[in-house]
């Protein structure tokens, strides 16, 4: 099967096992050959790339992300929902001798994982992997809702392609309907105004940090849910939207962002809105993170999204 010739398998050591058995860990239920594959409901899968990063000249690192983030998602606490779910690691996709290259495999990849009905979390790697992950859904679902929680736009007009523009990709390629476009966490001192006038000039929905909170972060997207029919959601997790107190370890931290509270909230609202989609999460560096704490706090956002999931 494709999804195998080009993926890697999951290292099983991360799994890892838990000493308590009346506390058993997220790991242990892990499916991983490629037997169990159709069965599942959810599959996890990372990109270990930076290569748009460093085009975007940030500081490389997120290539290591994916197994950090599992390291500390495997050893997580087990519940009962999350229990009643069937989670497939694919392990990580073969990157190719070019960006190109790369986001051509993981679109194909999640289109094909998409097409058998599963809701993909994928776990970059830099923030220009949202390109392939959107348009592969976009290709599939055409009645789609798209937020990027982020502390930048990433809709740069530049070329090559980098980790800032994959949105600015989307829009103008026609893969997202800007009017279902909602760019969330955003601050001033890290973005153009000339980008803002681009979003707003396309009818894409803007939310910076500020006018979030005092929306109030539930009755946002509670009612950015119910002002649309949809068939899926789209889900894009920068890491560097939070606060580098909380976050240290992304490859552009400010001491201003979203606290871990408030971006754990947005998880579980993002499980309980998703019945199929793409939830990613990108920019996470374990090079310049301390004691893989923005490795966990990844972690504790996927095992809230999987505890509040529809399936």
């Amino acid at each position: 099967m494709m999804l195998f010739e080009k993926t890697n398998r999951l290292n099983t050591e991360l799994l890892g096992t838990s000493h308590d058995p009346k506390q058993p860990a997220v790991g242990e239920i892990i499916k991983s050959q490629p037997g169990d594959y159709m069965s599942a409901h959810i599959v996890i899968m990372g990109c270990p790339e930076d290569a748009g990063i460093r085009r975007n000249r940030g500081i490389t690192g997120a290539r290591n992300a994916p197994k950090e983030i599992r390291r500390a998602l495997y050893k997580l606490a087990l519940n009962e929902a999350i229990q009643s779910k069937s989670i497939f690691d694919l392990g990580d996709i073969k990157t190719g001798e070019t960006l190109e290259e790369t986001h051509a495999t993981l679109k194909q990849i999640i289109r094909r994982v998409l097409g058998d009905g599963k809701t993909v979390i994928v776990l970059g790697g830099g923030n220009d992997i949202s390109y392939p992950d959107c348009a592969a859904l976009a290709e599939l679902k055409k009645e789609m809702l798209v937020f990027n929680i982020d502390k930048h736009f990433d809709v740069r007009d530049l070329s090559p392609r980098n980790s800032g523009t994959a949105y600015r990709q989307l829009i103008d390629e026609g893969f997202i309907d800007p009017e279902r476009f909602y760019e969330l966490g955003s601050e001033g001192f890290a973005n153009s105004p000339a980008y803002r006038d681009y979003l707003e000039r396309k009818g894409a929905h803007v939310y910076s940090l500020d006018e979030m909170r005092s929306y109030g972060l539930r009755s946002l997207f509670k009612d950015i849910l119910k002002s649309y029919s949809y068939e899926a959601v789209f889900w894009g997790f920068d890491m560097d939207v939070v606060r580098d107190a909380d976050a240290p370890g992304v490859s552009a931290r400010y001491p201003t962002g979203l606290a871990a509270r408030e971006i754990i909230q947005i998880a579980e609202i993002a499980g309980k809105a998703t019945n199929f989609g793409v939830v990613e999460f990108t920019e996470v560096n374990p090079e310049v993170d301390l004691n893989n704490r923005t490795g966990k706090l990844t972690a504790i956002l996927i095992h809230t999204f999987l505890s509040h999931k529809n399936l």
